[in-house]
């Protein structure tokens, strides 16, 4: 974290002064494997679990992605959707559902026009990725909804369409072959070329080794630790 990123949300975090390494540390795959220079595993676990309980957490993540926005670093005229399968580790919990690999949870996320993200949602591997769109959106980080959403094949759907007309979005996916009814052409399926901004985002993510292995029992704070990695 940068000092101009800590200067946006020391004011938000209970006992500042240790509470950045809290935050610093949270890329390691196991609590106990953070480095000696920040506070003891335990601690800093326990503060995490208290800061998702209180709500702390997701205040400290929509103000680091508020921030960029009102300075027009973060565009959300054309989004991207896509998701990432991990492995868990415990192989029982919520949100874990059983693959060709065994247990696994998918994390799905929502990357800007630049490939960063804006949204992040822990779901079921289980569950297509078209049934978990909405709820991804919904837990974005940013108050302003994007203009345009694509996404794969996976999101052509025409109730998940019907749903984000309401909210003023625009979904660019490509149809599957036996769709019957074309609900777009070639022109707006020109944006689907840049989709490889959200796939560049998991390739980015998957240096934290917490995204790739979910080792934590509680929904909650699985997700917590990754969209905090991820933001």
């Amino acid at each position: 974290m940068t000092d101009e990123q800590w200067e946006v949300v020391s004011e938000l975090i209970p006992e500042p002064h240790s509470g950045r390494t809290v935050v610093a540390g949270r890329g390691a795959a196991l609590w106990k494997d953070l480095s000696r220079r920040f506070s003891p595993y335990h601690t800093c676990h326990r503060r995490f679990q208290h800061w998702v309980r209180t709500g702390v957490l997701r205040q400290v993540l929509e103000a680091l992605s508020q921030d960029p926005y009102e300075r027009s670093e973060i565009k959300l005229a054309e989004c991207f959707i896509d998701g990432s399968f991990s492995r868990a580790k415990k192989g029982t919990g919520a949100e874990v559902g059983k693959t060709k690999r065994g247990a696994e949870t998918k994390l799905m996320a929502v990357a800007d026009s630049q490939g960063v993200p804006i949204a992040a949602y822990l779901a079921s591997a289980s569950l297509r990725e078209v049934t978990s769109a909405q709820a991804t959106l919904d837990d974005r980080f940013v108050v302003e909804p994007p203009q345009r959403l694509v996404g794969d094949k996976a999101y052509d759907s025409d109730r998940l369409d019907q749903a984000l007309l309401q909210e003023a979005i625009e979904l660019i996916a490509p149809h599957w072959s036996n769709r019957y009814q074309l609900t777009q052409d070639r022109r707006p399926l020109r944006r689907y070329r840049q989709r490889w901004k959200a796939e560049r985002l998991f390739a980015w993510s998957h240096n934290f080794r917490c995204l790739m292995v979910r080792r934590e029992r509680y929904p909650k704070t699985s997700s917590a630790s990754s969209t905090s990695v991820a933001s």
